[in-house]
């Protein structure tokens, strides 16, 4: 916790001294049981915990879902692009976060977060059927759609003009304003809270595993602010 909120060095870890003087344990084995957990699936296990107790305290509202692209700046290796879902009831909660480089699209990602949005709500025995996915015009697109419509949920997708000067001839897609329009409260919350774990800010991180265990203990933190208090 102290890396990810202060956005020290592993070898900045505070650890104690025995009666020798000598620290009790070195920094490179704390770094190796995260690396170890990180392999194992521990924090993808953990997050996809928060949602399931969220759930299961009726904390969760999947009436709508908003999602939004991000991209962390790096330093010395590629940056990191990431697609996130949120659900929204009072407050906002992380449902489903993929992350990719930086210089990845963001539309196609959301074809990835689909099937892993999906997974997270068969295992915390959530019902997405009916769900409106709000999104922007960068992921308007008839792929995006289609993936939306074969999941049981409902696009409200601001429609993406690509330049035309004229209206686009055929039947006029769905789109909800005023729902497209809290999304602005809902997302960019969420990232500004994400702006607080300084160990995520940049991508100091050489390896991208890394980099995304550290993103997913930062949303299941998130998650679990209001209800660990």
């Amino acid at each position: 916790m102290q890396l990810l909120y202060l956005g020290c060095q592993w070898k900045e870890l505070p650890v104690d001294k025995g009666d020798d003087g000598r620290p009790e344990i070195h920094y490179t084995r704390i770094y190796r049981a995260f690396r170890r957990w990180q392999d194992e699936g521990y924090f993808d296990a953990i997050f996809t915990g928060s949602v399931s107790t969220l759930a299961q305290h009726d904390l969760l509202d999947t009436t709508v879902v908003h999602g939004d692209g991000t991209t962390t700046a790096a330093t010395n290796c590629s940056n990191c692009a990431s697609v996130i879902l949120v659900g929204i009831h009072c407050h906002c909660w992380v449902l489903c976060i993929i992350a990719a480089p930086g210089n990845r699209n963001e539309s196609p990602m959301l074809r990835q977060a689909l099937p892993q949005l999906t997974s997270i709500a068969r295992a915390a025995g959530i019902e997405l059927k009916g769900t409106i996915v709000s999104l922007d015009g960068v992921y308007g697109c008839q792929a995006n759609r289609k993936a939306i419509f074969n999941r049981g949920m409902v696009p409200n997708i601001n429609e993406n003009t690509r330049g035309r000067k004229t209206t686009k001839r055929g039947r006029k897609r769905l789109f909800d304003a005023s729902i497209f329009k809290e999304r602005f409260r809902t997302i960019e919350r969420v990232f500004a809270w994400e702006d607080k774990f300084r160990r995520v800010l940049i991508r100091f991180e050489r390896i991208s595993a890394m980099h995304y265990a550290l993103k997913t203990l930062a949303y299941t933190m998130i998650n679990l602010r209001h209800f660990c208090s």
